[in-house]
């Protein structure tokens, strides 16, 4: 936990409502899953190939698949970081999908912790983020992000070029709402 701050300080930042989240998860709750895929698939091969480091320092969990709840999303993400083989994909939430540990908490919140912002502890404590399952691995993802230089959200933007230009503006927008008191 950092020296400055406290725990009412992170969960306030992190809960702070923003109307991104909730808009991304209407709008996509019409889509198929289908089309969904193959931009996750993407998204995680890419992540693989450029930050290897990420999934070697999972060791022997890097077999185990991660059930990725993201509250605001019509969606559960089922994340397999095997570096030979990376998946990730979404799944309804009525399914009942194979997974050794899980991840769930606000948008807002998991952000934060990709974005190399949060506080993983602080907001486990403060009950923002529930991990459930084989928590050694979740414990061992959080630590590989946790040492990552640079963001991992950056990378998923970079790997988009010029397309994501409106989630650059929308980045631009969440971290600056993320940094106001």
């Amino acid at each position: 936990m950092p020296a400055s701050g406290s725990v009412s300080d992170e969960r306030r930042q992190s809960t702070r409502p923003s109307r991104f989240p909730k808009l991304a998860g209407l709008a996509l709750r019409p889509v198929p899953l289908f089309a969904v895929q193959p931009v996750l698939n993407r998204l995680v091969r890419d992540i693989a190939s450029r930050r290897p480091e990420l999934f070697e320092r999972l060791g022997p969990h890097i077999h185990t698949a991660f059930a990725i709840d993201v509250e605001e999303l019509p969606f559960v993400l089922r994340l397999l970081p095997d570096p030979g083989n990376p998946s990730l994909t979404a799944h309804r939430r009525a399914e009942n999908i194979p997974f050794g540990a899980s991840i769930s908490g606000p948008f807002m919140t998991l952000f934060a912790i990709m974005d190399g912002d949060g506080d993983s502890d602080a907001l486990f404590f403060a009950r923002d983020v529930e991990v459930g399952g084989n928590t050694e691995a979740a414990v061992c993802l959080r630590n590989a992000l946790d040492d990552l230089e640079g963001s991992v959200v950056d990378d998923i933007l970079e790997i988009g070029g010029p397309l994501y230009a409106p989630l650059k503006m929308m980045l631009a927008y969440l971290r600056k709402s993320e940094a106001r008191p």
